[in-house]
């Protein structure tokens, strides 16, 4: 597998790559992880009604030079800025012996085995896709995941917050989950919270540990 840290990217420059690894990968060329933040943007899932999710006005977006994207991937309405590690892997789930549902939850899985190696305690929850920290209704979203299969090669993948500033999740009700917070790395561990290096060296390491176990 390569890795490929592309830096700061914008949504759809990222999302253009990933296309063409894409099929790359579905013609036989080596699977890849990329790494990346973007710059402020929302997006929205494949499901129709997802608007309903976004609570800020036009004119708050573009003060705020928030920009919006219809996604083709599974899963409700997200953000992604500076701060947060963007992965896509694009692999070939069946070289995996993975299903789709297999497929999230070793992403889950790989999560939570890299907080834990960053000091922080976390779980799946059986109600809601992605990564939280806390328990019952303080429970908080520290990574979200959403996710693509097509022609059996992943596209897509999870957006974990590190340093993200979280008053951006203000302006939409993330993941379409009402009354659920959202909290990052820095918010949890402060002055003790790892560079974006060491949380990508942590997630990669996780991410190969769970796709060759």
């Amino acid at each position: 597998m390569i890795i490929v840290d592309l830096q700061s990217v914008p949504y759809r420059p990222a999302w253009a790559v990933q296309e063409q690894v894409h099929a790359d990968v579905l013609a036989g060329g080596e699977e890849r992880l990329l790494l990346v933040e973007h710059p402020p943007v929302i997006t929205f899932g494949r499901r129709p009604g997802l608007e309903k999710n976004l609570v800020a006005s036009e004119e708050q977006l573009q003060k705020l030079g928030v920009e919006i994207v219809q996604s083709d991937r599974g899963g409700d309405i997200t953000f992604h800025g500076p701060g947060q590690l963007v992965v896509y892997p694009i692999i070939r789930l069946n070289d995996h012996r993975l299903s789709v549902g297999g497929y999230v939850r070793m992403l889950q899985e790989l999560v939570i085995d890299a907080l834990k190696q960053l000091g922080i305690d976390a779980h799946r929850d059986q109600s809601a896709i992605g990564v939280w920290v806390g328990e019952g209704v303080r429970a908080e979203k520290i990574c979200a995941i959403g996710v693509r299969i097509r022609r059996g090669v992943s596209i897509h993948g999870l957006a974990l917050n590190v340093t993200t500033d979280l008053k951006y999740f203000n302006l939409i009700v993330p993941c379409g989950i009402c009354n659920r917070g959202v909290t990052s790395i820095a918010k949890i561990l402060g002055n003790a919270a790892p560079a974006m290096d060491q949380v990508k060296q942590a997630i990669v390491k996780s991410f190969e540990a769970r796709l060759h176990r």
